[in-house]
């Protein structure tokens, strides 16, 4: 049951893209076309619940199912944490800390299932739930967290770019040059990427007067919906060569082994 890609660089790169996309996404519904945050969230938790039963019933790992899956856990967070926080009356600060709570329990329920972590160890159909459970409460927290950082500790949005950047670059170094647990740090910088993509998802939406970039919801999603969709593409074909590779390495072995079996019958 491998259907978790390859941590990389590149799985990085797309998980900013796809978080960053939620989080313009999510606005866009929610804020620019004025359908609010609780319908909003109830259209979009709805997309998550139809993207994870095709990815439960999968077999192996599709590329664009795993990425929908992953994209409508940030636009559904996004909204949902919005929810919570403004309709709700929350405030971003008891959000997080809800947010973080609920996190902390279902990593809690997670190692009562006896499981490990990793996500190189999803071998059950109970433990994925889990997993993608932890990933849509990682995004929710996310966008609180970002929306703390961008607003309540008036950082603002470069602010709160600048110190999650320091923080995902620590976490690199930790990778490289420390002993400390991959798993540990890899979850780190999963919940760290997701108030990373909601900040510059500010930056690049909000108009200049509030500190922003000025490319509006639609201009941003577009920008960033095509970013992913090339990396994905990218990510597959270069996958794909080193097993063509090596299957015509196989073919190559093969062929000469039936020919020198050949000759020492002859």
């Amino acid at each position: 049951m491998k259907k978790i890609p390859q941590i990389t660089i590149a799985f990085w790169i797309m998980k900013i893209c796809a978080t960053t996309l939620g989080e313009t996404g999510g606005d866009l519904l929610s804020m620019t076309m004025h359908i609010g945050y609780a319908m909003s969230s109830l259209l979009f938790i709805g997309l998550f619940v139809i993207a994870l039963v095709m990815q439960l019933l999968s077999k192996k790992y599709h590329p664009f199912l795993y990425w929908t899956v992953i994209l409508t856990t940030s636009t559904a967070g996004t909204t949902i944490s919005d929810y919570m926080d403004r309709t709700l009356g929350l405030g971003y600060a008891q959000g997080s800390l809800i947010l973080c709570t609920l996190l902390l329990a279902i990593f809690g329920f997670w190692r009562l299932s006896k499981a490990s972590f990793s996500v190189n160890a999803i071998t059950t159909v109970k433990i994925e739930c889990i997993f993608w459970a932890a990933i849509l409460f990682s995004n929710t927290l996310g966008t609180a967290l970002g929306d703390f950082l961008a607003d309540d500790s008036h950082l603002g949005f470069m602010g709160g770019v600048l110190l999650i950047s320091g923080l995902l670059t620590l976490i690199l170094f930790a990778t490289f040059f420390t002993n400390i647990s991959k798993t540990l740090l890899f979850w780190i910088a999963f919940v760290l990427t997701r108030p990373f993509g909601a900040t510059m998802g500010d930056l690049l939406t909000k108009p200049h007067a509030q500190g922003g970039l000025g490319f509006g919801t639609v201009g941003s999603s577009f920008i960033l919906a095509a970013i992913l969709i090339v990396f994905i593409l990218f990510t597959e074909k270069v996958a794909k060569k080193p097993w063509s590779l090596m299957a015509g390495m196989k073919r190559h072995i093969r062929s000469r082994a039936q020919m020198e079996q050949r000759r020492v019958l002859e």
